[in-house]
């Protein structure tokens, strides 16, 4: 498994995704849930996967997704540095 900083090497954004879903009991009534994870954009697998397992194994039916996806680390801001401070 890759930590966050690698991930974020590798291209990763942090991605949240407002999920809108029936309640089981009461359809006509709709609950949020807010999902948040490091995923790949355009296609973001982490979060098909995610709604996928909801299709597949939870009982609430879902209504409507939006989602924002951020880089947190771009290329002009990640560069290698030489040179050393010492203090004391």
């Amino acid at each position: 498994m890759m930590s966050e900083m690698e991930k974020m090497l590798k291209g990763y954004g942090l991605t949240t995704a407002q999920i809108l879903y029936r309640l089981p009991d009461h359809r006509s009534l709709l609950q949020t849930y807010l999902w948040q994870d490091y995923d790949l954009a355009p296609d973001f697998p982490e979060m098909k996967g995610f709604l996928k397992f909801w299709q597949e194994k939870l009982e609430g039916p879902l209504h409507s997704v939006r989602y924002v996806h951020r880089k947190l680390i771009s290329a002009g801001e990640w560069r290698a540095v030489n040179g050393e401070f010492i203090l004391h």
